[in-house]
């Protein structure tokens, strides 16, 4: 992690830790842990979080922000960002976040990052840096559910999801984030 990444994680996380948001994150995860709870076939659920309660302390660059409910015992499957580099925090729980460079090139190992929720544990065991372009999937363990936050480059409206397409060996499929319904089976 380059010392400029490190500084913005720290930076995100300064303010993720902020009480006032922190509750107010915590009034949408209700909303988003319901419908999670509803939908008894999802294997996630996510909202937007609207970038007015951060109260103007985002570091440039950062243009939205997301809380995901990931189902315990759940593998949501490769995707990636083609248009934004998006930063996550453990919020609530644990998980794995798995990355890797590509799914076309013959690399077939994903590269574990088991993260926590505790704020007193290091900067590396609560946060991932995951640059535009590269595929990821988040691997939940059996019981609790997961809680993340997650930061992107692009506005709400513009980020996209990009997923292996299993109708065309090699090719991807492409989605607005906010097109999708927001919970995946």
């Amino acid at each position: 992690m380059t010392a400029e990444e490190r500084s913005l994680l720290e930076a995100l996380d300064t303010i993720v830790g902020s009480e006032e948001v922190r509750a107010q994150i915590y009034s949408i995860i209700e909303r988003v842990r319901t419908e999670l709870a509803r939908n008894k076939t999802a294997r996630m659920t996510w909202e937007p979080i609207p970038l007015t309660i951060y109260g103007g302390a985002l570091p440039s660059g950062i243009r939205s922000s997301w809380v995901f409910v990931l189902r315990g015992g759940a593998t949501t499957g490769a995707e990636r960002h083609p248009n934004s580099h998006q930063r996550m925090m453990s919020f609530e729980a644990a998980g794995d976040l798995q990355v890797r460079a590509g799914l076309a090139d013959g690399e077939e190992q994903w590269q574990s990052n088991l993260l926590e929720s505790e704020l007193g544990a290091p900067l590396e065991r609560r946060w991932i840096s995951i640059p535009r372009n590269v595929w990821h999937q988040v691997v939940v363990p059996e019981g609790s559910d997961w809680v993340v936050v997650s930061f992107h480059t692009v506005p709400a409206e513009e980020l996209v999801e990009e997923r292996p397409d299993a109708g065309n060996t090699g090719g991807t499929k492409q989605m607005l984030y906010l097109g999708l319904t927001k919970s995946r089976n």
